[in-house]
């Protein structure tokens, strides 16, 4: 699929993967609308991106309520006459002992990362469908392949997540409409800030506009997946599938150490 001229809504698009995202897309003659809980970063993230002239609009709203999901969709129709593609990135996590997070916490996540993106792409689809080529584009994370100690709810939506873009790609086959997964790794975002877990527990961080660059060549090429972290993922997600207690040892020999940096994850 060719991105100039298409008409984009990105979730979560004023900071991390999707403003880096978005900044990808603008250079490459799209036309956005960009979406965000905190009005002030989604005015600062759009007055950025019309650097130059581009056709980018912003909405406020929160997608985990049913009237943020409306909004955003209608000022996106509103705002590009049509959409071409929607790609659902907003997120939150909170990680740590699952005793020890809050209920709301848990159902936070729940709303945020799977139940929003279920019901915006729901809402999205005959807007996709009328337009004979539409796509949507669902960033998961890394973690619905691996599921990492400590991230209990986090890895359970994240892999909902993601085996509701796998149906949904079946589903929509011959129809039209083409469905991308994105399992970001460790990547340099606000969303990651209060994570201090380092390289030697395994957690490393690669820029943003990398994520981006890679989402933006698998729209391009309409592939299924678009998974990062390179051979030393690849390699961890293979050993998951193939002898899953040999992962189990591995965290295990780094539980405490890990533990003790991801407690303070909080990006909700």
């Amino acid at each position: 699929m060719d991105v100039e001229g298409k008409r984009i809504l990105i979730t979560g698009g004023s900071s991390g993967i999707g403003l880096a995202t978005a900044r990808a897309l603008v250079a490459r003659g799209a036309r956005l609308v960009i979406t965000g809980r905190r009005s002030g970063e989604v005015d600062a993230a759009v007055e950025d991106l019309r650097t130059g002239g581009a056709d980018v609009s912003g909405v406020s709203a929160d997608v985990s309520t049913d009237d943020g999901r409306s909004t955003t969709l209608h000022g996106a129709m509103r705002a590009l006459g049509g959409l071409d593609i929607l790609m659902n990135n907003a997120g939150a996590v909170r990680a740590g002992r699952l005793d020890e997070i809050r209920e709301d916490e848990i159902r936070a996540m729940v709303e945020v990362d799977l139940v929003a993106p279920i019901l915006l792409t729901r809402a999205a689809l005959p807007a996709l469908k009328a337009e004979g080529g539409g796509m949507i584009v669902n960033v998961t994370s890394g973690i619905a392949l691996v599921a990492m100690p400590f991230y209990a709810t986090y890895a359970a939506v994240k892999a909902g997540l993601a085996s509701f873009s796998e149906s949904l790609r079946r589903e929509l086959n011959g129809e039209g409409v083409h469905v991308l997964t994105v399992y970001p790794s460790g990547t340099d975002t606000p969303m990651m800030a209060t994570n201090k877990a380092g390289a030697d527990v395994g957690f490393s961080l690669e820029p943003a506009a990398a994520v981006a660059a890679a989402i933006i060549e698998g729209i391009e090429q309409e592939t299924i997946a678009v998974v990062r972290g390179g051979p030393d993922r690849q390699a961890m997600i293979d050993l998951n599938r193939r002898d899953p207690l040999a992962l189990d040892a591995r965290f295990l020999a780094t539980k405490s150490a890990f533990e003790e940096g991801v407690k303070s994850h909080d990006a909700m």
